[in-house]
């Protein structure tokens, strides 16, 4: 069964209703208060308390979700009309936005196939905006959590092939895998699956711009949220890349990651961002 007939068996009125049993609106969820930040609609009171404690510790939060948005938005771009990538695996995907990876990718390259990754039952409800597919290309979304990577490797070579150049994309999502769950192994495993030639994409909020708003941002949200966040130092999050080629400009503020206007690098920002790509001296 491919993700694509998972998804199709989720949509029945049936499952539809189970699946929003286990929303629990009382409790705030990451997906949704981004979307909050976003200026989407699908978040509640608790979602919005949130997100409002958080922007009351970190004013410049909002502005620096929409920039990291930008962000994934430009290195999709970049990767697919001056790479040549037609494969990506987006773990972390959030409630569907404007720009999602497979618009942007399928809008310079219609054959271009996307697999999105997610557990946020109310991501799940919206995955049918995450599949509407250009008709040459492809799109797939799995209920899965990032500390699966064996689970997401398996399912998502159903639709891409993994003897091909893939952007592996994990935007603002590695925060929420702590030290003991190992997230540097993590990616290690996910980049061992895909070959030379092969991307990561990687934004993550930083511990060391404007640390102690971000310390302060992060205590709240671990008080209020579902999840607990982890933002980390520049180093930490340069580590992600280790064995890997960083493409220039290296680790930096996601507005600073070749912007489309000069102006524009100085947007507000407090997630580090970087993409790299695997060598081929590699020998997978």
């Amino acid at each position: 069964m491919t993700p694509n007939d998972d998804w199709r068996r989720a949509a029945t009125t049936e499952q539809m209703s189970a699946l929003t049993r286990t929303i629990d609106p009382t409790v705030a969820h990451i997906a949704r208060v981004q979307d909050y930040w976003l200026g989407g609609k699908d978040h509640f009171e608790a979602d919005r308390v949130a997100g409002d404690e958080a922007i009351a510790q970190l004013p410049d939060m909002a502005t620096s979700v929409r920039n990291t948005r930008a962000f994934l938005g430009r290195t999709v771009r970049f990767l697919a009309a001056e790479q040549g990538i037609r494969q990506f695996l987006d773990l972390g995907t959030g409630i569907p936005s404007a720009s999602n990876t497979h618009e942007v990718a399928q809008g310079v390259a219609p054959g271009s196939r996307i697999v999105y990754v997610d557990n946020d039952p109310m991501v799940l409800a919206h995955a049918r905006a995450l599949l509407t597919s250009s008709p040459e290309g492809r799109c797939a979304y799995i209920d899965a959590d990032i500390r699966e990577p064996e689970k997401i490797l398996n399912t998502a070579a159903e639709v891409l092939d993994f003897t091909e150049p893939v952007a592996v994309v994990l935007m603002a999502v590695l925060q929420f895998v702590p030290d003991d769950d190992d997230p540097h192994g993590i990616v290690r495993r996910l980049m061992a699956a895909v070959p030379a030639g092969s991307y990561l994409v990687i934004s993550h909020p930083a511990a060391d711009i404007q640390a102690a708003a971000m310390a302060g941002m992060a205590r709240s949200l671990n008080e209020l949220m579902a999840q607990r966040v982890k933002p980390r130092s520049k180093d930490a999050v340069t580590a992600f890349f280790d064995g890997l080629d960083l493409l220039e400009p290296g680790v930096v503020r996601c507005p600073e990651w070749r912007p489309d206007r000069p102006e524009d690098a100085a947007g507000k920002s407090t997630m580090w961002g970087g993409v790299a790509r695997k060598p081929d001296h590699t020998g997978s």
